[in-house]
């Protein structure tokens, strides 16, 4: 049976989507953000090797402690990490999560092809897509990769009306936001005006990368990039 390495199940979160969910973190990312809020779950681990932290779960195993709370949850998501690492494992949650009536989404940093996964995006309800920078060299000065995946991911799911939400972590001179949500607009045109975009305003708690130090964007400059958004026609803009 296949297993996920499960760093943390929260039953009720409403920060992880619309509604009262039950979040799911799976261990191990593939890139290395500076501003990583959850540094603990970047390291990739393996079945033989446990910890005390990370417990190895099939999706049954995984559906049963999301069952006790079904009467109260509007729907699970997954994140990490990067979740998207166990697509297997995601098709197996999701088919039983959607069985019992629940909205299945995925938190992802968007560097894996979903569309090599039909099967996954079959199951699931929408991606939050996390859009780190709009020029490549950035991306990679600010996780170490590559966002080729992350612009065509974009558009993919934008066509199949899959992307649930966009979401820009905020740092002025770290971040091109304004070239993100040009980017965006230019990607995936009228869809913007229904399509959430969540402008996250990066805060240094738990960082342990180089922008530890880094200070938070003014009020000034958030409202700025949600008025530019609005102007290039979002509709449903949140800054958190």
């Amino acid at each position: 049976m296949i297993k996920a390495p499960v760093r943390k199940i929260i039953p009720h979160s409403l920060v992880d989507g619309p509604g009262n969910r039950t979040a799911i973190f799976l261990q191990g990312c593939n890139i290395r953000c500076a501003y990583c809020h959850n540094p603990e779950t970047q390291e990739m681990c393996t079945e033989s090797s446990p910890t005390e932290e990370i417990k190895w779960m099939t999706a049954e195993e995984v559906f049963k402690e999301v069952e006790r709370d079904i009467p109260f949850i509007r729907g699970i998501t997954v994140s990490g990490g990067e979740c998207t690492l166990y697509p297997e494992f995601l098709v197996e949650l999701f088919t039983l999560g959607q069985k019992a009536g629940l909205s299945c989404l995925i938190d992802s940093n968007g560097t894996i092809d979903l569309s090599k996964y039909p099967e996954l995006i079959e199951v699931c309800s929408g991606v939050m897509l996390d859009v780190k920078a709009w020029d490549n060299e950035k991306f990679n000065k600010l996780t170490g990769g590559n966002n080729r995946n992350v612009l065509k991911n974009l558009k993919f799911l934008s066509d199949l009306d899959k992307l649930e939400e966009i979401r820009i972590v905020c740092i002025p001179d770290e971040v091109d936001a304004e070239d993100i949500l040009k980017g965006i607009k230019s990607t995936i045109g009228e869809k913007i005006s229904y399509t959430n975009l969540k402008l996250i305003k990066f805060r240094n708690h738990g960082v342990i990368g180089r922008l530890k130090e880094a200070e938070s964007p003014s009020d000034e400059y958030m409202n700025y990039l949600k008025e530019l958004a609005l102007e290039l026609g979002f509709k449903k803009v949140k800054i958190t």
